[in-house]
């Protein structure tokens, strides 16, 4: 009995194996046809030029960093500036996946082009977490690579640092880590980065993932650790935060599964859990699920939803959110901003006043955090908080007012209506971070209709006066977009499967 299981999972091996090999020797003729070289190959001269690099350049360059999205955005934990990473770009017929490095001086007001020897590939859809050790050092794992065509995709599992201050690079090798991904979460709790979620996408299928890793900074190891309770679904792309007390919060994200009918349907996911240490726990290794009820406002489900934590508060900007009918799919782009009082478990809309001339000082309970615990829930988390198919949900009634002359208000308050400053035009996938009680945004994407604008735009908000947003890079919707001839290259596809039906597969 147990030989014929045996050989039958070998069976089931080979024909997987046969089944690549075509697809592979498909892939292959295509790029023949189309002059593009394999992404092995593309990647390995990547590599080699890097070998080739002797020495580390610091360049001031006149013009900010080009457009893009889906790149990371740190801010230096001493000096007043911030660490752009990688990215992308898209004009409609063509992808660029960048592997530059950039630094925001702050105070002049300069970007810095940083070539390091030895960096690591072209990526975007990655993570990087900033942390305090050795004057500053930036990790970064995971993520992929395209090529320009987008006929072909690399998944990253590789784990990066950077010392900020020696301005060098090292890959670290250690094993058990996470499969390759990419749109997952990474945030650092404690001495520990901890990295949940994301995808895998194949010519054959898009695997999601809720599985959590914790890298120990201190050993450098990984392990994969199996929380009690109910996780969450698979997802990529949610927000993910470490709270002060060494706790993560994660909520949010989008995923795609198929039907009956063999047809892919998007979830955006409107849950959020806590991930906590058990008790007593002193290996770092034991941690449990529990389902947030968060009070305040009720956000519509989105994604591309960018967050920033500042100590027991989250802000987050933008998303969109499809909407359906018989005839047509459409999406809304947002630019609002929220915040998350995380020891409350709150959400609210942060409204902006405008300029006040002589603003009253704060007083210093204006800036306490609430001590009170967040609502935790056990049990089946799938059935207490069902997922949200493509649909919006109206905001509640909840008013909160923060000290000075800002607001915090629910997006359902109409009674008063004031000019107040514009939010940066609405947009996914941007990036936000923050340093010293300051809020940056920048670029991202906006779609309207066919065209896809990726921007470059920039903007600071101080988060105590939460007057206006301050714009640093103006927003221009001046994108270069080549339409793609979808449906000849859809023929050429069926062209190519009927030649290759007669094919035999090699033995």
């Amino acid at each position: 009995m147990g030989k014929k299981q045996k050989k039958t999972g070998k069976g089931a091996e080979k024909t997987a194996a046969k089944t690549d090999k075509k697809l592979s020797q498909k892939m292959k003729k295509q790029l023949a046809a189309s002059g593009e070289d394999d992404i092995e190959t593309i990647l390995a001269q990547i590599e080699k030029e890097e070998l080739n690099r002797c020495k580390a350049v610091e360049k001031v360059i006149g013009s900010p960093p080009t457009k893009r999205a889906y790149f990371s955005l740190n801010a230096h934990p001493y000096k007043d500036e911030l660490i752009m990473f990688g990215g992308e770009y898209h004009n409609g017929h063509e992808t660029w996946v960048y592997k530059d490095l950039f630094i925001y001086k702050i105070l002049s007001n300069e970007w810095i082009l940083w070539k390091i020897p030895g960096s690591p590939p072209p990526r975007t859809s990655h993570q990087a977490v900033m942390v305090p050790s050795n004057k500053g050092e930036l990790w970064i794992f995971g993520g992929e690579f395209t090529t320009k065509s987008e006929s072909q995709f690399y998944h990253y599992k590789d784990l990066w640092v950077l010392q900020l201050d020696t301005k060098q690079w090292t890959q670290i090798k250690a094993a058990n880590g996470p499969s390759s991904r990419s749109g997952h979460r990474m945030v650092l709790c404690k001495r520990q980065l901890i990295v949940f979620g994301g995808y895998h996408d194949t010519f054959q299928e898009c695997k999601y993932y809720n599985d959590v890793y914790a890298f120990n900074l201190d050993n450098r190891t990984w392990a994969k650790l199996e929380p009690s309770g109910n996780p969450p679904l698979p997802r990529s792309g949610c927000q993910m935060v470490a709270t002060p007390e060494g706790k993560v919060i994660i909520w949010g994200g989008y995923s795609k599964s198929k039907t009956k009918k063999d047809v892919e349907v998007g979830t955006y996911h409107s849950d959020m859990f806590l991930l906590s240490p058990e008790k007593g726990d002193t290996t770092g290794l034991k941690w449990k699920w529990s389902l947030l009820k968060p009070g305040g406002i009720k956000i519509s489900p989105r994604s591309g939803v960018s967050a920033a934590c500042w100590g027991n508060k989250v802000y987050t900007f933008g998303g969109s959110s499809d909407h359906e009918t018989e005839e047509d799919l459409s999406s809304e782009f947002h630019n609002d901003l929220y915040m998350l009082e995380v020891q409350r478990n709150v959400w609210c809309e942060v409204t902006l006043s405008g300029k006040k001339e002589n603003p009253k000082p704060r007083r210093r309970k204006d800036n306490e955090d609430c001590m009170e615990e967040g609502e935790e829930v056990e049990g089946d988390t799938h059935e207490t908080a069902p997922e949200v198919q493509e649909q919006v949900t109206e905001d509640g009634v909840f008013t909160l007012r923060v000290g000075g002359p800002s607001a915090i208000t629910s997006s359902s308050d109409t009674n008063e209506k004031r000019n107040l400053p514009d939010n940066p035009h609405p947009r996914i996938n941007a990036a936000l971070t923050i340093k010293n009680s300051k809020l940056y945004l920048y670029g991202g994407i906006y779609e309207k209709g066919d065209v896809q604008y990726t921007l470059a735009d920039f903007y600071v908000l101080d988060l105590h006066k939460l007057d206006e947003w301050k714009t640093l890079i103006p927003c221009e919707l001046d994108q270069e977009w080549i339409e793609s001839s979808e449906s000849e290259s859809s023929s050429d596809d069926d062209e190519d499967d009927e030649n290759e039906e007669d094919e035999p597969m090699e033995e």
